[in-house]
């Protein structure tokens, strides 16, 4: 009688490991997976410029020969677009003259861009160091003598490029000169216009 029973205690201890091992490992079998997202922002490009002020140029006093005086004009730029900007220069209409009343001082003849002397009772521009122009230039009151070279003034709608830049930029300064000559048959008075700079990201 104790035989079987003994047997019986085997059998149940053998399923009773079996059935452990089947159980231990199940863990074992543990899945995983990964996804990517990519994060996407457009910064989109900006620009200001500073300048733009009133340019007073010396007073002239007419002589037969002519005299010419000049002064300069500082813009500067900034932008965050990597590809840089373009900045441009154009009077603000069609008329190119400075005026006074009835009367005006004509632009310049000289080709855009392409310095020569300036003639008597005209006006023009000067970029230091531009195709054309003097490589710097200073401020001149009342010259019977100036050898500077000036250009036309650019009307709008035919912009002059000033500078062209190919990446960020703070604060960047450009000078232009204006001058003025006049001869004794120019009529007295004070003769304005207006200009304007375009600054534009590429």
């Amino acid at each position: 009688m104790k035989q079987p029973l003994k047997s019986a205690l085997i059998g149940s201890a053998s399923l009773i490991a079996v059935a452990g091992t089947v159980l231990i490992p199940a863990a074992a079998f543990a899945a995983s997976t990964t996804a990517n997202s990519t994060i996407s922002v457009l910064v989109n490009p900006v620009i200001s410029m500073t300048g733009g002020t009133t340019v007073t140029i010396p007073a002239l006093t007419p002589t037969a020969g002519g005299n010419l005086s000049s002064a300069s004009d500082t813009v500067a730029v900034t932008t965050n677009d990597v590809a840089g900007y373009t900045l441009t220069l154009a009077d603000a209409d069609a008329t190119t003259t400075l005026v006074s009343g009835a009367n005006s001082i004509p632009a310049s003849a000289n080709a855009i861009g392409s310095g020569a002397a300036l003639a008597s009772n005209t006006w023009g521009f000067a970029l230091p160091g531009g195709a054309g122009f003097d490589a710097s230039y200073t401020a001149e009151n009342n010259s019977a003598s100036s050898s500077s070279k000036w250009s036309g003034i650019p009307a709008t709608g035919s912009p002059y490029t000033l500078k062209s830049t190919s990446s960020t930029a703070t604060a960047d300064p450009t000078t232009v000169w204006y001058a003025v000559k006049v001869n004794s048959s120019q009529a007295s008075g004070t003769y304005t216009d207006i200009v304007t700079y375009t600054a534009t990201t590429k």
